[in-house]
């Protein structure tokens, strides 16, 4: 019904679609792995400043997929898109500590390294050729323009209107599944990477049994 309201899980206007369901797919295992995170961090007292920073931040991210989801489920396309930088700055920051952890305390002290400085730190560690693009300019430029709303931003929120014209629209996008899709793939591999870095960070978690493993959605602390 896409006159609705307010959409469910059984109408909302993008449901049946491929990256849609993928998106969904690996919330479910982004919430299982953090459950398990979540169990390990309610009894274990020593962490690492690595990991106190991942508690911290692993949480975010995750809220911030959920409300994207939400989003995509209510039509909102565009604040989806928008929230992007914040979700894959969480989750690059989390990348960046991992391969560099003595930068773990200055994080916790408050020094936050901007994006695309991680971005090519990271590219720089992860890529095998001998000279590896800089990509991190490349990459934060799109998502710095929706985030401060200059001039590239308004492609995102252009709709088409009657007789064929342009418009900007201000609610609701529910004949938009090119965006739809878009947004989702960019979604999905930064959670599959996020469930990774868990994975990675918190070992001793992942290593008991899942049996009486707590639900999903259980607070890290």
């Amino acid at each position: 019904m896409k006159d609705a309201l307010v959409f469910t899980p059984d109408n909302e206007p993008y449901l049946g679609r491929q990256l849609l369901q993928a998106f969904d797919q690996m919330i479910v295992v982004t919430l299982e792995t953090s459950a398990r995170v979540a169990e390990w961090t309610h009894s274990c007292v020593a962490r690492s400043r690595l990991q106190e920073a991942a508690i911290i931040t692993t949480p975010q991210a995750i809220s911030l997929a959920l409300a994207m989801r939400e989003l995509l489920r209510q039509g909102y396309l565009f604040p989806a898109k928008v929230m992007l930088r914040p979700f894959i700055e969480r989750v690059v920051t989390i990348m960046y500590l991992k391969e560099q952890p003595e930068a773990a305390d200055e994080w916790m002290n408050g020094k936050r390294p901007p994006l695309a400085h991680m971005m090519n730190y990271i590219s720089d560690r992860w890529f095998a050729e001998k000279y590896p693009p800089r990509v991190g300019g490349i990459m934060t430029k799109p998502l710095n323009s929706l985030t401060h709303g200059d001039l590239q931003s308004a492609e995102w929120n252009t709709i088409t209107i009657g007789d064929d014209k342009l418009g900007f629209g201000v609610s609701k996008s529910l004949n938009d599944p090119n965006l739809c899709d878009g947004i989702c793939a960019d979604v999905v591999p930064w959670l599959v990477v996020l469930s990774s870095m868990m994975i990675k960070i918190f070992p001793d978690a992942h290593s008991r049994a899942d049996n009486g493993a707590p639900a999903p959605g259980t607070t890290i602390h």
